[in-house]
């Protein structure tokens, strides 16, 4: 980005030191469009270059002061304009004074705490970027670079089946059965669905996952759901003592971890909704909460030293009790 003002103006580039080897991953923007960014886990250094261009050399450029920021905030869509940090480091790159020709700055923000996953919703973004600054009297001259955040996670110690029944009295009796309740996002979901009494048409029935979004507090609540996937079980009506089995594999949907009271700004909730239509249109279902969490028990060679270490850190942190394993960083399956 470059401003004018007195003849000389000036273009600011921010270049990370391992550009060339940090992996890059898709993520979404407000737009609804994928862009590839550079990723980056809880505990890892972040480095890289300042560069400074004069448009104009051999004429100053005065200014207050360089900096650049590691920033990482929550923005409400309802509330724009109110940008929540919880990650805020500055580092001073040059004191007050003038340029004459093109400069590099160095910089380092050392072993960074980044608790929560990059994520772009229905109401609400969480992000993380660098933003260097060149501080003048009239017009600040800024440029920011987005990176993506993956929360790491290992294997949930509690992980029990979830075993429920749907039932219309003296009509509809079944019971269905995952084989968990915890999943990471290349998992598959196995299960069982036993008809214990069919006295009622059934033509269609159906699993979907639904995501819901929970973004606000008080009367400022707002809840957004989204049919992430939908896969049909059965077409054609059951008998009793039927039982069907189900295998959704996650890998092919655009799934994110289970957040829940991110900074208590928003959560993330996923479930799994069981749905029966008979011949006439009307619809049964019934709902489970299910945890999504991001694979990390097995590091990848490319993730640095340090990262390896957030992940022990964290592992001895989370994985207490029926505590989800999903909110603090994390590698690809």
């Amino acid at each position: 980005m470059s401003f004018f003002s007195f003849g000389q103006s000036a273009e600011i580039d921010v270049v990370l030191n391992d550009a060339e080897t940090r992996k890059r991953v898709e993520h979404k923007t407000e737009d609804g469009k994928k862009d590839k960014y550079y990723l980056f886990y809880d505990g890892e250094t972040v480095s890289g270059k300042v560069n400074v261009t004069l448009k104009n050399p051999g004429k100053r450029l005065e200014h207050q002061g360089i900096k650049i920021e590691f920033i990482g905030q929550i923005e409400l869509y309802y509330d724009r304009g109110n940008h929540h940090e919880f990650v805020s480091l500055v580092k001073d790159l040059a004191r007050p004074g003038e340029m004459t020709q093109s400069q590099t700055f160095d910089f380092e923000f050392t072993h960074v705490e980044k608790p929560y996953e990059s994520y772009t919703g229905q109401n609400v973004k969480l992000r993380y970027f660098l933003r260097a600054t060149i501080s003048r009297r009239l017009n600040d001259i800024t440029k920011e670079m987005d990176i993506v955040v993956h929360t790491l996670s290992t294997y949930p110690e509690m992980n029990s089946s979830i075993k429920m029944e749907v039932g219309i009295e003296d009509c509809l009796h079944i019971e269905f059965e995952y084989n968990k309740s915890k999943y990471h996002l290349k998992d598959v979901i196995v299960g069982k669905i036993y008809f214990l009494l069919v006295r009622i048409k059934i033509k269609h029935m159906e699993i979907d996952i639904i995501k819901r979004e929970t973004t606000g507090t008080g009367p400022n609540v707002f809840h957004e759901n989204d049919t992430i996937a939908k896969y049909e079980i059965m077409d054609g009506a059951p008998v009793r003592g039927e039982s069907i089995p189900i295998r959704l594999f996650l890998a092919g949907y655009e799934l994110t971890p289970t957040m829940r009271d991110i900074n208590k700004k928003f959560s993330v909730r996923y479930y799994l909704n069981l749905v029966l239509i008979d011949e006439e249109e009307r619809r049964y279902f019934k709902q489970q909460e299910i945890t999504l969490w991001r694979k990390g028990d097995i590091v990848r060679k490319s993730m640095s030293h340090q990262a390896a270490i957030a992940s022990q850190r964290y592992e001895g942190s989370t994985n207490t009790g029926n505590k989800p394993a999903v909110q603090n960083q994390d590698a690809e399956n």
